[in-house]
């Protein structure tokens, strides 16, 4: 077997130096050293420059929030309020009204209003990625909010002077995207105006809710959610409390913990969450499943519920916010006051706050659950109905917010929040925030106002940042990446979320951005830090397609970006410190290199793949390559390589590569027959962005992406010695590959090393294409006693003295080429030459196993957060609407109970059913054509496979019993191959196990198992969550709907008539009207 080895090593060596033409290509760039300069990456100056770069940017944007705040409180305080202002003296753009005129159900179509609203021309803006009008703002109004109440029109009247403010800024620096004020009240304005992006079903935008909103209204926060599960909590005000739950949950963000325990005679914690947790999308997705299991059994008993709240929030052994502390109860009612649990643990300091929530329609005395609230600095809310949910389940956030007011200018700090998914279209973006607040006086001792008017944010989007950044100096494989204080990737080239949310944040953290190992996470935590550092690991990354593991030396380089909390970090493979520079300036010679782009060469040159990149700014984008070439050339008979319209350093090296690239045609591709080797293609890949494939007809079946930093053999090939096999990708759901029909093909590439002086780079990649049912014959022969194709084949029987072989004896001896990956590449079988490129152990399992357990190959599983799945079908289609009271006969003739609270309540479920479109069953024909019904955010487990610790040959018996099975493996030089030789099964006893390759649906890792070891992060260093000079007198009221008799008796008999069956839905609610 090592003579078939040896043989097997020397034809694909052989073959790579006939054709590869790496030699060669090494002496035409010395040959050309006049034609560009060698240029060094250097770390510290580079993440140095950029992180200045970032922070210059970030600090334009600071600067506008500062102006913008400050205008926004001169502005309230000036404004006189006037209790009887009417809508027509109000005039300004709603951003929904187009969307509302063209719907005749929309409120304002019901109500008649009467609000003078602009009608306004728009223009395409490809900096917002939509039309706007930068002469005017537009505001933005919550469905459920009526816009004709005193509050909104006030509201409105004073934020109209924020529209020169924000054009000022805007002239200032006209680089600002979305300038937003969020209004406590629920009002959003926003410069510029653009159409209000109105999702098919109801639109529940509530600016109150979105995280950068929610992380500029009040510091961090430690909570403790208690739910009363007694026996007197029927079915209804269960339901209710579990959607108040989750909707509580909603308002968290990743700064902030919390638990949650239900309570009767006892409390227990409602999921596998012993302690306070990081309120991440994970750790909430785990408690609002959980929730959902809630019984109603026993009786109340709040000692037991308080005791287990306070003693969550006294526990210093765990990670956790360390500012604001609350705990929030849910109950039906009750009598006990528990004072002396509250003297225990909570007075008279009164360092956590207690939120009560009187849930559902009784009659208890609720004055208890008021002196909780008022005598711990709190907050009493009723939620009557599933309509006061949201409302009430977030105007919390109003007394957080009194510190952080009353601290006055040290609480106006810029904030900057995690990734999110824009609303308006923008993309991912992060938000700077500062806090607005309310500096008139109350009451006849002019006492300061603690209220918080609302939140300035201005969006920078992800994209701008990324081009402050190097592109293509450092390389396929280098790049830079910056992080958050909880370890989440604002910048990476792993940050590619498939489908996203734009009410959750996009959560990406550094770890699961690359493949976890102890020194990434120092790295993580020295930048979490704020530190400065330097580190060169050997770490494992993923392949481009994510089909590859390989093991990599990485030079890690970071450093704090100041004024902010961010951290910027550079990596670079050792062979990308250096870089080529064109130099071209003869423009003779520019002009002869530019002519072997033209396709009238591509006959005799080969055809040439140009990257897509951003050559000059007039270049048409396109995602076909011979467009793009066709656009790229008419604009360089326009403009010169040396045009300020155009990235010269692009240009000239794009340039410089064509002419070497033909170079490497005219002294070794030309001359050689390809046939006689059974090659389909040579080519060759460089750094400038050029791909030549030779010859020209090979080019139609050339799938590799144009762009070599994206293409994997490219990236592969520079991070690995020697020849690498890429098999053609085969999925085991798809059809075989078609020989017959068509002529597959095998890459083998090999990255080109030049040595300048003491400077080591790799500019190019080279490779030839091999057809794939030529050399699965070629490899039959190799593998055989024959020298060459055409010696007669010696059949070897039991009497025989010859060995077997991989071709003569093929019915008892398997043979193949298995890659680095566990993927077929040669058999010597020929039913299994339609497999090449498939996992090996979906074509012999019981060998696949074998190989593993031997440690020729290692396993690495990790997860991938950012994938985007099918809808799971929806269950129970039968299903009366949850929730929803249905009445007996005696209720219905009962005149009472028309204007009972019950009606009522059962009026706002059946509202905010309708709205929510869950709430019944979905119309296919919507659900079918809606990106919502297609694909959602899902978690995928990824198993890669790569070699592990054995390098010799290795022979084994597979142990199956009555039939064991001998096999021999044997890695081949220089390149990433393992050559197996094997007897075939006998029996079938050996197929138990199966090792799985491709990537699979996933829960992700065991959340109650990861929260015992959280990834470190650090919170805000400043909190809000005292002040002495607090007014807590203002400490709860009840919420209800006025009820109208009218619109009841219509939905009763709605109801009674019968509704249609909808599945089983998670709750949701839309508020009634703020402060109304």
């Amino acid at each position: 077997m090592q003579h078939w080895a040896r043989r097997l090593e020397q034809e694909i060596d052989g073959v790579m130096r006939i054709f590869g033409g790496v030699q060669q290509l090494r002496e035409i760039y010395k040959e050309n050293r006049n034609l560009f300069e060698v240029q060094e990456n250097e770390p510290q100056k580079l993440v140095e420059k950029v992180a200045g770069d970032i922070e210059t940017l970030l600090d334009r944007k600071v600067q506008a929030l500062k102006r913008l705040a400050d205008a926004a409180e001169n502005f309230q305080k000036a404004h006189r309020w006037q209790d009887h202002i009417k809508e027509e003296d109000i005039t300004y753009y709603d951003a929904k009204a187009d969307a509302e005129l063209d719907d005749p159900e929309s409120e304002d179509m019901d109500r008649g209003s009467k609000a003078s609203t602009l009608r306004l021309d728009f223009i395409e803006d490809p900096n917002f990625k939509n039309k706007v009008n930068y002469s005017y703002t537009a505001v933005q109004i919550p469905t459920d909010i009526y816009k004709g109440s005193t509050v909104i029109l006030n509201e409105l009247n004073w934020t109209e002077a924020l529209e020169n403010v924000f054009m000022e800024n805007r002239r200032q620096d006209p680089t600002l995207l979305w300038q937003v004020f969020g209004s406590a009240t629920g009002v959003t304005r926003y410069y510029p105006a653009t159409p209000w992006r109105a999702p098919k079903k109801i639109d529940l935008y509530d600016v109150r809710r979105r995280p950068w909103y929610i992380q500029g209204a009040s510091s961090p926060k430690d909570m403790v959610i208690i739910v009363d599960v007694s026996g007197s909590v029927s079915g209804l005000t269960l339901k209710l409390m579990k959607t108040s739950v989750c909707e509580m949950l909603d308002t968290l963000s990743d700064d902030d913990y919390v638990n949650v325990a239900s309570f009767n005679e006892k409390a227990q914690p409602v999921s596998c969450f012993t302690h306070l947790v990081q309120a991440n999308v994970r750790n909430k997705k785990v408690f609002k499943e959980a929730v959902q299991g809630m019984v109603a059994k026993g009786t109340t008993g709040y000692k037991a519920g308080f005791e287990y709240a306070f003693d969550q929030l006294q526990n210093s052994n765990i990670t956790r916010a360390n500012c604001n502390k609350m705990i929030m109860m849910f109950t039906d009612g009750g009598e006990d006051r528990v004072q002396d649990v509250f003297e225990k643990y909570n007075w008279p300091n009164r360092t956590v706050r207690v939120f009560t929530f009187s849930v559902g329609q009784h009659n208890y005395d609720v004055t208890p659950l008021q002196w909780m609230a008022c005598t711990n600095k709190g907050y009493y809310f009723e939620i009557p109905s599933i309509g006061a949910i949201r409302i009430n389940t977030q105007e919390y956030l109003d007394v957080l917010g009194r510190p952080m007011v009353l601290a006055g200018k040290e609480a106006k700090q810029v904030q900057w929040t995690n990734v999110y998914e824009d609303a308006l279209g923008l993309g991912l973006v992060v938000t700077g925030t500062l806090p607005v607040f309310n500096l008139t006086r109350d009451g006849p001792g002019e006492k300061k106002n603690q209220l918080i008017l609302g939140v300035m944010g201005i969006d920078v989007a992800l994209n701008d940042i990324k081009r402050l950044t190097p592109n293509y100096t450092l390389g396929a494989n280098g790049y830079v990446f910056a992080i958050d204080p909880n370890g989440y990737v604002l910048l990476h080239p792993n940050l590619k979320p498939q489908t996203t949310n734009f009410r959750e944040p996009v959560t990406l953290d550094f770890l699961d951005a690359e493949l976890e190992d102890e020194n990434k996470e120092e790295i993580r935590r020295s930048m979490i830090d704020g530190d400065e550092g330097h580190k060169q690991i050997r770490t494992l990354v993923k392949s481009l397609d994510e089909r590859y593991v390989d093991e990599v030396i990485r030079n890690y380089t970071w450093v704090p970006i100041r004024s902010t909390n961010y951290s910027l970090g550079l990596v670079l493979p050792p062979y990308s410190t250096f870089y080529l520079q064109a130099n071209l300036s003869d423009q003779i010679l520019q002009v002869k290199y530019f002519e072997f782009l033209l396709p009238s060469s591509f006959e005799s040159e080969g055809h040439v793949f140009i990257a897509p990149r951003e050559y000059c700014k007039d270049l048409n984008a396109s995602d076909n390559n011979t467009e793009f070439l066709k656009n790229f050339i008419e604009l360089m008979e326009k403009v010169t390589p040396d045009s300020k319209q155009c990235n010269n350093f692009l240009l000239h090296n794009l340039i410089l590569d064509t002419g070497i690239t033909q170079q490497l045609v005219e002294r070794v591709w030309r001359d050689q027959d390809l046939n006689t080797y059974s090659l389909l293609a040579v080519f060759a890949a460089t750094d400038g962005g050029i791909t030549r494939v030779f010859p020209n007809k090979a080019a139609e079946d050339w799938t590799e992406n144009p762009e070599p930093f994206d293409a994997s053999f490219y990236r592969r090939s520079l991070d690995n010695h020697g020849y690498i096999f890429k098999p053609p990708h085969q999925d085991a759901l798809l059809r075989p590959l078609e020989l017959e029909n068509s002529t597959v093909g095998l890459l083998v590439s090999t990255a080109v090393e030049l040595s300048l002086g003491r400077r080591t780079l790799r500019p190019a990649v080279v490779g030839v294409k091999l057809d794939l049912e030529a050399w699965a014959e070629k490899f039959k022969v190799l593998a055989s006693n024959r020298t060459h194709q055409d010696q007669p084949q010696k059949q070897c029987g039991p009497n025989s003295h010859c060995e077997m072989d991989c071709d003569v004896n093929n019915e008892d001896l398997l043979c193949v080429l298995i890659d680095d990956g566990g993927f077929l590449v040669l058999s010597n079988q020929n039913h299994q030459w339609d497999q090449v490129g498939r996992f090996f152990s979906e074509v012999d399992a019981n060998l696949m196993l074998a190989l593993y357990n031997n440690s020729f190959y290692t396993r690495k599983e990790s997860y991938d957060y950012q994938a985007a799945c099918a809808p799971q079908p929806p269950g129970n289609l039968g299903a009366a609407p949850r929730g929803v009271f249905v009445p007996t006969i005696a209720d219905f003739l009962n005149l009472a109970w028309w204007t009972s609270a019950a009606a009522w309540t059962m009026f706002q479920q059946l509202l905010y059913g309708l709205l929510y479109h869950s709430w019944f069953q979905a119309d296919p024909a919507e659900a079918e054509g809606s990106p919502e019904a297609r694909e959602s955010s899902c978690v995928m487990k990824q198993t890669q496979y790569y070699f592990g610790s054995v390098n010799a040959s290795y022979n084994a018996i597979i142990d199956c019993g009555n039939c064991s099975r001998l096999f021999h493996a044997q890695r081949l030089t220089n390149t990433n191959l393992l050559f197996v030789v094997a007897e075939k099964p006998l029996c079938s006893q050996c197929e138990a196990g199966r090792l799985l390759q491709k990537e699979t649906h996933s829960d992700g890792p065991e959340q109650c198992e990861l929260v015992q070891r959280p990834r470190y992060r650090r919170g805000p260093h400043i909190c809000f969550d005292y002040n002495a000079t607090e007014d807590t007198s203002d400490c709860g009221r009840g919420a209800s709907f006025p009820p109208s008799l009218g619109v009841l008796v219509s939905l009763q008999l709605l109801l009674l008539l019968g509704l249609p069956p909808r599945p089983q839905p998670q709750v949701h609610a839309l508020p009634p009207s703020p402060r109304l």
